[in-house]
């Protein structure tokens, strides 16, 4: 197979040979994590640059080879810091002859369990603008074949984005089994609940060999920090030679002939590569050739063809033989476990606090682009708009490189993550730097400001009218707080439940949708008597000694309860637990008991299956994490706080756990709506002992059956009934990204999450959140030995479906971007703008959301043909510049659990729909997306 001609007689042999002789598409790949066991920049030191470079000087000399590249980060360091002009040139006309294909496209591989869709769409539009604005292109499939788990919100996601075919790997074991034995290895996914057929994907999920060929790789394992002086990789594998190749070929065909009876077709794709592989690809490549050949001129002994192919080769075959398949509903793959007892769900809770932080920086970013977006298209003073796209450039890297499967999720080691951590602090810091600049020139005027004090400026970055309860903390208890007009705010003050020196500052808000409000806050010197100053109220605090665990039935007949409009929350002082809520409207009473447990992990592998990173494993049920109790009750006009101190034991001095629960009283009316009906739960969890996973396990007298309901990537809800396993408490663990509940014919109770957690439902009426793990097994090198404190929230709501149905859906989004606070002393001599900027508001209906609003920087043509002709002009001149620029604009509909995104679009994309390329849409046959009359690049999803 020397040329370009053998290759061509090949895919025409692969239509004439005999039914019995199965077709075998061998696409090479390597498969790159952006950060696992080494960081970026020790990857690519040590084999991602030699990956593409030799990659791309095999494919150059050998016209019959073919490659797929997945990741984006990875080679666009390659393409902008090492690759030659030549080299570029090369990498455009080997992709103009589709010999080499950008498969996903993506930034990274995004894991599919714990990344929320906004994040998704993140590092799937900087990928995906990176390729269009290099080469024109854009990708026609997927390739998740290393998230642990399949989600339903990503195959929906690549519909709506235009993809042709989606590809996964890691589904249970034991499902994939059946599935081999059935022949349901490929179908049509219908992701979503409500899009159903209008958005669909033909799904083809690789067999129990998973994306690795192993046995058929010659260059071995990389060498780190740095490849070999000698270019002589260690434990490299014989070479095929004549005196091999039978063994070779021979094992090579048993092994295709092993798979083909999982397919309804004799094409079979044939993965050809694995981890960090293709450092040389000369050698991979001769080896390969050398044994293909041999196969392929005795055909008639093994019964396997042999052709190298992209993944747009094999599926474009795959269609024209239109075979039947089978049609999946919106049911996800997850848990995922690879044997009876692996169970990957421990990765759900697994660094918690990076968890956390990469949903707050995308928050923040969320609120950058669209104050940037709506704030800066007037000339500025103060700001240049091309640092500012640069500070919010480098908070969209970060977000989208933690996205991958194996960052967000947690199964790294600790230096990668000090390098994901450093990332994203860098990068909410230039953000915040820029949100300051931007207000910097339109504070309001203001008379009588004089040192002492502070100008909060809360930016809403929601396109609805908002009132929530905002805290800031100050070093005065005598406090005022007035607005932009002089006029006073209501605000409480309490003594602080982090440090005793300060306290926190409860600020009452309303805010327009996209605009922000200015409060002065002095501290208050008013003489007796004077009247004219409004201080902010001081709240009351109640003293409630510590209570051991008791289980006497005098538990519960001594109540003190708090209540705001909305809910009564009954307190037992015997226990200092919650005993139950009342809730209003519905005029129900809920026995509601909430705790926290721990699960203890086995951590030798001599003693059985162990909890690491990705696999939570227990044999014993959780058991109480505490001996005794501490609860204060601080009470004040806005707002009630609950605080609950639980102590490992009688004599600690300070508290493993600490949880501070709000209720608010806000304005009446619609305005207060979703303030008054959710109780805000803050978590401190930690230090935690070795090998202990804490959970938050929520106990009612709801009956539920143990069915519980957990959202995909705050996509949609999926329904999760209590499984009977050998393993049965972590495979009936489940991905909660930002809501679960659990309910009967009455009642349901809802709980919402900034950040990713695992959830399960262990028992009748009741929810457990896995909230931190500290564990000491190793896994590939990679421990959790995690002694932080983590930070975490959840909003509590309790009502009868119709109430929490409605409110649930704009209550998970306000906790997931809530108000931005900007801080600046006053100083005598602070600018003060003398006639502030009218701030025009932005409302949308209450059951939409604006989910983008951006200037990516993009710098495109509507016209793709026109945008290609520019593309290679510029190519031509040797600029090796490429690119678009726009904004996008997207939103959508939150009117029901399982809603899609709904994009509209003026000069820009969302994600970019692939021109005039085939898409299954039924089992049978394919349809062409043509673009939107007008402007070919808008997507316009309906």
């Amino acid at each position: 197979m020397g040329s370009v001609l053998t290759q061509l007689l090949l895919l025409w042999l692969l239509g004439t040979q005999p039914e019995a002789t199965i077709r075998v598409f061998v696409v090479p790949h390597s498969h790159l994590d952006v950060g696992w066991l080494h960081t970026v920049q020790g990857s690519t030191q040590a084999y991602v640059t030699t990956v593409y470079t030799s990659v791309v000087e095999d494919l150059t000399r050998n016209k019959q080879h073919r490659f797929i590249i997945v990741d984006q980060e990875f080679f666009r360091l390659w393409w902008d810091g090492v690759a030659s002009a030549k080299q570029k040139v090369q990498v455009r006309q080997l992709v103009d002859q589709g010999r080499l294909e950008f498969v996903l496209g993506g930034q990274v591989m995004h894991d599919e369990a714990v990344t929320h869709v906004d994040d998704q769409i993140l590092q799937l539009t900087e990928g995906h603008r990176f390729l269009y604005e290099t080469f024109g292109i854009r990708p026609q499939f997927s390739w998740q074949v290393d998230s642990f788990g399949a989600s339903a919100t990503t195959p929906t996601l690549f519909a709506l984005a235009g993809f042709n075919g989606h590809i996964i790997s890691r589904i249970d074991y034991d499902l994939k089994e059946t599935m081999q034995q059935d022949q349901e290895m490929q179908f049509v996914w219908r992701g979503s609940r409500s899009l159903l057929a209008q958005q669909e994907i033909f799904t083809h999920v690789l067999d129990e060999n998973g994306y690795c060929s192993k046995g058929f790789y010659w260059n071995e394992k990389a060498v780190f920090p740095d490849p070999p002086w000698d270019g002589m990789y260690p434990n490299q594998t014989v070479p095929v030679t004549l005196s091999n190749i039978q063994r070779y070929a021979n094992t090579l065909s048993y092994n295709v002939r092993k798979r083909a009876p999982w397919f309804l077709t004799p094409h079979i794709l044939w993965p050809w590569g694995c981890d960090r592989q293709f450092f040389n690809a000369s050698v991979q490549f001769a080896n390969m050739d050398y044994l293909m050949g041999y196969i392929n001129k005795h055909v008639s002994q093994f019964g396997v063809l042999m052709v190298y192919a992209t993944l747009s080769e094999y599926f474009q075959t795959l269609h024209s033989e239109h075979e039947p398949v089978q049609v999946r509903d919106h049911r996800d793959f997850l848990p995922y476990s690879s044997d009876m007892f692996h169970s990957w769900t421990g990765f759900y809770a697994s660094r918690s606090g990076l968890k956390g932080l990469a949903r707050r920086a995308s928050a923040l970013l969320y609120a950058g682009e669209s104050m940037f977006t709506r704030f800066m298209l007037a000339p500025h003073r103060f700001l240049d708009r091309a640092w500012g796209l640069q500070q919010l450039q480098k908070l969209r890297w970060a977000v989208s490189e933690v996205q991958h499967h194996e960052a967000i999720t947690g199964a790294h080691t600790p230096k990668v993550s000090d390098m994901f951590v450093g990332r994203l602090n860098n990068g909410m810091h230039g953000v915040q730097k820029l949100m300051s600049a931007i207000v910097q020139d339109r504070f309001p005027a203001h008379t009588g400001l004089e040192p002492g004090g502070y100008v909060a400026v809360i930016y809403n970055p929601l396109a609805w009218t908002v009132t929530t309860i905002v805290t800031l903390t100050v070093d005065f208890p005598k406090v005022s707080v007035t607005d932009e007009s002089g006029h006073p705010v209501p605000a409480q003050v309490q003594n602080s439940k982090e440090m005793p020196s300060v306290y926190d500052l409860l600020v009452l808000t309303t805010i327009p949708g996209l605009s922000y409000r200015y409060y002065v806050i002095k501290p208050s010197r008013r003489a007796k008597g004077d009247t004219q100053v409004t201080e902010a109220t001081m709240a009351n605090t109640k003293q409630f000694g510590r209570r051991p665990r008791r289980h006497d039935s005098s538990v519960g007949r001594r109540l003190v309860h708090v209540e705001n409009d909305c809910y009564s929350v009954f307190l037992d002082k015997d226990t200092n637990l919650m005993q139950s809520i009342w809730e209003r409207q519905s005029n129900q009473t809920i026995q509601v008991t909430q705790q926290f447990m721990e699960y203890e992990a086995n951590g030798d592998e001599d003693q059985g299956p162990i909890s690491d990173n990705y696999v939570f494993t227990s044999s014993e049920t959780a058991k109480p994490a505490w001996e005794t109790v501490g609860m204060e009750i601080v009470e004040g006009e806005l707002v009630t706080e609950i605080r609950q101190y639980f102590y490992r034991t009688v004599n600690d001095r300070d508290p493993t756990y600490t949880v501070y629960s709000r209720l608010a009283r806000g304005p009446p009316g619609a305005d207060g709506e979703l303030l008054c009906h959710r109780i805000e739960q803050e978590y401190r969890v930690g230090p935690l002992e070795l090998n202990r996973e804490a959970i938050w396990r929520t106990s009612t007298n709801l009956n539920t059956a143990r069915v519980l309901y957990s959202d995909n990537n705050g996509y949609q809800m999926q329904r999760r009934a209590y499984k009977h396993h050998e393993n049965n408490i972590a495979r009936n663990y489940y991905p909660m990204t930002q809501s679960a509940f659990i309910q009967d014919r009455q009642s349901r109770l809802v709980l919402l999450s900034e950040q990713a957690h695992g959830v399960s439902s262990q028992g009748n009426g009741q929810m457990e959140v896995m909230l931190h793990r500290r564990l000491w097994a190793l896994s590939v090198n990679v421990t959790l030995n995690d002694t932080s404190v983590v930070h975490s929230v959840l909003w509590l709501l309790l009502g009868p479906s119709t109430l929490t149905r409605d409110l649930g859906q704009r209550s998970g989004v306000a906790l997931q971007h809530r108000p931005v606070v900007l801080i600046r002393e006053l100083s005598e001599t602070a600018r003060i703008h003398p006639h502030p900027q009218h701030q025009e508001a932005v409302t949308l209906p209450p059951s939409i959301h604006l989910q983008i609003l951006s200037i990516p920087g993009w710098t495109y043509n509507s016209n793709h043909t026109k945008h290609v002709k520019n593309l290679r002009k510029v190519c031509a001149a040797g600029s090796g510049l490429c690119g678009v620029r726009g904004g996008a604009l997207a939103h959508r509909d939150l009117g029901c659990e399982h809603t899609a995104p709904l994009a509209l679009a003026n000069s820009g994309t969302w994600l970019p729909q692939r021109q005039f390329q085939p898409s299954f849409t039924a089992p049978r046959e394919f349809h062409h997306h043509h673009p939107s009359k007008g402007n070919p690049d808008v997507l316009h999803l309906l």
